[in-house]
């Protein structure tokens, strides 16, 4: 306060108050600026030490990337729909949010009652900040849970296979597990190539991915899985199985087994006797295995298919005697060996070739290494290392040894196509691909021959059940009757029979070996031997699939006459 006197005398001013005022005025805005660093230094601290803490990016100890990824769509040859993702919901819990666990429990369970109580209760108590509660549900459960207003509940969308055809082609595709992660088949064998990297690197979540092509033909794999479960009714038999390939590109066409599962439903796979017989079972061939002893004694040149064999007398090996099932006991020619499916006749030839050369030969055409093949489900077959002379005596008629159908049909393809193996495959080849890939196994000559027997067998030998139901198809193979072992007994009440075709063998194009396990007679007047089962089964097969195949019908005898090798005219 200042105070003026009338006599203008010096000012005096009491400036006491205002500066104590002013000193007030700065300690307050010197507090307030050290409040505001403090308020900043706490907030960026408590950033930094938010940016330091490793998020839990995983549901129940799986990466989210994996759980939610995708798969791509598996289509067929044709571009058909073999297996597609479709998008389900699954139910969640954060334990640590629910407020009344017991209520949450009851409420669950009015919309999902097949909930274990205790189960869920033990599931939804805790602090946990992610569990399943039951997932891959279906859009009316999910909305049905939403109207319940559970805290602490909610959905996560993911991804879960859908094969189209069911159990049609199960045993090619395999199944995925809740994860949607391939566990068998094709599924599995994708998962190891590329498929779980992309899930992996968080590619495969939310991005559509490449379809995969197949070779399967789904018209033919339609086909060939109706007449097995056919031929399951028909002959009473226990299981029933086929495979079909490109002679040329070794591109699998079908490939089936049953019993089977759906795919759909993964469990089913577990169900007894579902496994993959033409992959994964290995069995005596019976004899469809001659064509093999023909192919490496006619290729070796030991015989010509001119040659004739003593097949009038059993052959004894110590205190045992091998003869003919329907025995003509008589000199017969080559084509006479093969037509007539004379064991004494085939161990004559594999004898002229000599047994090491036999088994050097079987180590060719690979008969004992697991088959170059996509499918995890594999045997690798059970042949001996050295053959004795009756190891090689009952080999040569397909006894004593195992081998899996995907091996016969793989030797087949080679013993029509002019001598070249090429591994089978489930994928797409082209026919530059598959000649970088060939293999010489028998020379062009030896692949006619064999052409030759294989047709005259269906003309006149035991093939002629499967040449009545295929007329017109130019089809021709071989049979074979195995007996099954019982009690270490060979049982001739229970056998698994065999045909290994080919078609049309004018211009062949497919292999394929059909497989009757335990059949039964169809009617009193046929029998249970290959030609009656796996015979016609695999005729009606052809005659289904030919047209579709582009392979025309035509009944000219001038074209059997034209497969007649010129030594034999």
């Amino acid at each position: 306060m200042a105070v003026v006197t009338e006599d203008f005398t010096p000012t005096i001013a009491l400036d006491g108050a205002r500066k104590q005022r002013g000193n007030l005025t700065q300690a307050r805005i010197r507090w307030m600026i050290l409040a505001v660093i403090l308020g900043f230094g706490l907030v960026g601290g408590r950033l930094v030490q938010l940016g330091m803490v490793e998020t839990d990016q995983t549901i129940e100890g799986q990466a989210r990337d994996v759980i939610t990824a995708t798969r791509p769509p598996i289509l067929d040859r044709n571009g058909l729909e073999m297996a597609v993702d479709i998008r389900v919901p699954s139910l969640y819990a954060e334990p640590r949010r629910i407020i009344d666990v017991e209520e949450a429990v009851r409420a669950l369970r009015t919309v999902l009652p097949d909930l274990d109580e205790t189960w869920l209760r033990n599931r939804l108590t805790g602090d946990q900040g992610f569990v399943w509660v039951q997932r891959e549900l279906t859009p009316a459960i999910q909305d049905a849970v939403m109207r319940l207003g559970i805290p602490g509940i909610d959905f996560i969308t993911e991804s879960k296979r859908f094969y189209p055809a069911m159990s049609e082609a199960s045993h090619i595709l395999g199944s995925t597990n809740v994860d949607n992660q391939g566990i068998a088949g094709i599924e599995r064998h994708m998962d190891a190539e590329s498929v779980a990297l992309l899930q992996d690197l968080g590619l495969a979540r939310g991005n559509a991915l490449a379809p995969v092509e197949l070779s399967v033909d789904m018209r033919v794999q339609h086909i060939m899985h109706e007449q097995l479960a056919d031929a399951m009714t028909r002959y009473q038999a226990i299981a029933a199985a086929g495979v079909m390939m490109d002679i040329h590109t070794g591109e699998v066409i079908a490939l089936a087994s049953l019993p089977d599962f759906n795919p759909n439903e993964p469990a089913s796979a577990l169900v007894k006797d579902t496994f993959n017989r033409i992959t994964s079972g290995i069995f005596e061939p019976g004899s469809i295995f001659k064509t093999v002893t023909m192919a490496g004694a006619l290729d070796s040149g030991s015989v010509a298919i001119t040659d004739q064999f003593d097949a009038r007398y059993g052959i004894r090996f110590g205190r045992y005697t091998i003869d003919d099932f329907h025995g003509k006991h008589r000199i017969l020619s080559l084509p006479e060996v093969y037509k007539y499916s004379s064991n004494i006749g085939t161990i004559r030839i594999m004898q002229a070739m000599g047994k090491d050369n036999f088994r050097a030969f079987l180590s060719r055409m690979k008969f004992d290494e697991r088959v170059e093949f996509e499918l995890p489900e594999m045997r690798v077959p059970t042949v001996p290392k050295e053959l004795s002379e009756v190891g090689a005596a009952t080999a040569s008629f397909g006894h004593g040894l195992s081998v899996s159908p995907l091996h016969m049909v793989a030797a087949y393809a080679a013993f029509a196509n002019g001598g070249n193996y090429i591994a089978p495959t489930l994928y797409k080849r082209d026919i530059a691909e598959a000649e970088a890939l060939y293999q010489r196994v028998i020379s062009p000559e030896t692949s006619t021959s064999l052409r030759y027997l294989m047709r005259l067998n269906a003309l006149e030998g035991s093939g002629s059940q499967m040449n009545k139901a295929a007329q017109g198809y130019r089809a021709g193979g071989k049979t074979g009757t195995a007996e099954k072992v019982v009690d270490g007994r060979y049982s001739s009440s229970k056998v698994t029979n065999f045909f290994a075709s080919v078609f049309p063998l004018d211009n062949p194009r497919y292999a394929m070996v059909i497989m009757v396990d335990e059949p039964k007679a169809e009617n009193a007047q046929s029998g249970t031997t290959a030609g009656w089962n796996a015979g016609a089964v695999s005729g009606r097969v052809i005659q289904r699939v030919a047209p579709m195949l582009g392979v025309a019908p035509d009944f000219s005898e001038a074209i059997d006459q034209q497969i007649i090798p010129p030594v034999l005219r």
